[in-house]
């Protein structure tokens, strides 16, 4: 059978799992924690049925690094938070109906996401061609967006740990280049993998970083942050000054 159906047929039985799990916790936003697992499970899927491959076991071990750093830190930060805010209003808003609903709506929509969005992986590691510099050009950009994000969740969560600093705006570090640092680290990472794409000869996968930097900037990251923060005190003034995304020197002040 067709490795992609296959790779989609095992996160639908996650996310399927997931949703049960859901609702005996009674928390929807568990499906966040598994984002970066469920490409993993992707990657290492997709390597079991077309066998290794240096191009494919690349692929793998970067995939590997950034999803089970991005859910292992999650798990770590939410960790006795509750439900996130956004799944209870939507709770609440649905009442009875949210039990199947979020099956859709959450659930299945973040399996068909992780599908689309895996496209360059899948046909890197399927693919039998030889590494070659568009490779390792990828693998560069990826460690770089891994770092790259990784710095920004170490030095948020040592800001946050100052009990001096609660109700402030984080300003220091790479925090000064951009007020997103995570998610444009994200994005780097998901070029960076178009990159062994295209290597593969699957050039119209570059749509699939595309995608996740769309819904970075425009759905559930960038835009939905920002309509929280700007209500904290000094956040106007770090907008002004500060980019939204792509990391840029800091503007002076009007």
């Amino acid at each position: 059978m067709n490795v992609f159906l296959l790779t989609a047929a095992a996160i639908g039985g996650c996310v399927f799992l997931l949703w049960l799990l859901s609702l005996r916790l009674k928390d929807a936003s568990i499906v966040d924690l598994f984002w970066g697992t469920g490409f993993v499970i992707i990657a290492w899927v997709a390597l079991g049925l077309s066998g290794a491959s240096p191009r494919g076991t690349l692929v793998t071990g970067l995939v590997t690094l950034w999803g089970l750093r991005l859910s292992i830190y999650l798990t770590w930060r939410n960790h006795g938070r509750g439900e996130d805010p956004r799944y209870v209003v939507w709770r609440n808003q649905h009442g009875a109906r949210w039990t199947l609903r979020s099956l859709f709506q959450v659930f299945i929509l973040q399996g068909v996401l992780m599908c689309l969005i895996s496209l360059p992986v899948q046909f890197a590691i399927t693919s039998k061609g030889e590494l070659g510099p568009l490779d390792w050009i990828g693998a560069a950009i990826v460690l770089i967006g891994v770092a790259f994000e990784t710095i920004g969740d170490l030095q948020l969560a040592r800001f946050k740990a100052n009990a001096s600093n609660k109700g402030q705006v984080m300003t220091l570090g790479i925090w000064r280049y951009t007020r997103h640092p995570n998610y444009f680290g994200d994005a780097v990472v998901w070029w960076g993998l178009a990159c062994f794409g295209v290597a593969s000869g699957a050039w119209y996968t570059v749509a699939s970083a595309g995608l996740m930097t769309f819904l970075l900037v425009r759905v559930s990251g960038v835009a939905l942050l920002e309509s929280t923060m700007k209500k904290r005190p000094g956040y106007t003034e770090y907008v002004e000054s500060t980019s939204s995304f792509f990391p840029l020197p800091p503007r002076k002040a009007a």
